[in-house]
């Protein structure tokens, strides 16, 4: 299969998944299909639809495994429903984007307010603060500077801006997202 079929086949699949998803509140954030073996791997992230009107500086909530696993159920039954993956064998993986997962529209910066990133600007050098306000047209940061004060920076996403999430093992807990990580529903 050429790469022009290949991408055609996952923009169908992309699609197809957003219909079974939408009525869980969720959306398709990347499909990744490739051979392992003589099975294909078929990776789906998933993450919560950000309603329109949302408060532009609340934390989102993480999704919990109840979620995955209902979403896994969903994208396994459409999977199965349709010729999409044709005969060959798959094995299917649906998760979360990871803090790994490079930001890099602003549904990616809205998903993590409250989070410390590093943020770069194209021609700037790279500033790290925590994401306090992330609306469609850009960020604010708060940045801590060398002798502990803190200031707040706007960036635009015109200025081509990325970011990752900087892990925070210890965070205290007054520093922390309102985003229910790490609770037992």
């Amino acid at each position: 299969m050429n790469a022009d079929s290949q991408s055609a086949r996952t923009e169908r699949i992309a699609t197809d998944l957003a219909t079974v998803l939408a009525p869980l509140g969720l959306v398709v954030e990347d499909i990744t299909v490739m051979p392992a073996g003589k099975r294909r791997l078929v990776r789906v992230l998933v993450d919560r639809e950000l309603p329109a009107d949302a408060d532009p500086t609340a934390p989102v909530k993480s999704l919990d495994l109840d979620q995955i696993a209902d979403a896994t159920r969903a994208v396994s039954d459409r999977l199965d429903e349709t010729d999409a993956m044709g005969e060959q064998p798959y094995v299917l993986e649906v998760s979360s984007p990871g803090t790994d997962r490079p930001l890099t529209t602003a549904r990616h910066f809205k998903r993590n307010v409250g989070r410390l990133v590093e943020v770069t600007a194209d021609g700037a050098e790279p500033v790290t603060g925590r994401i306090t306000r992330a609306d469609d047209s850009g960020i604010t940061l708060a940045v801590t500077g060398k002798k502990g004060a803190v200031s707040e920076q706007t960036r635009t996403y015109d200025e081509g801006l990325r970011g990752a999430v900087q892990v925070e093992f210890n965070r205290s807990d007054d520093a922390a997202p309102a985003s229910g990580e790490g609770e037992n529903d």
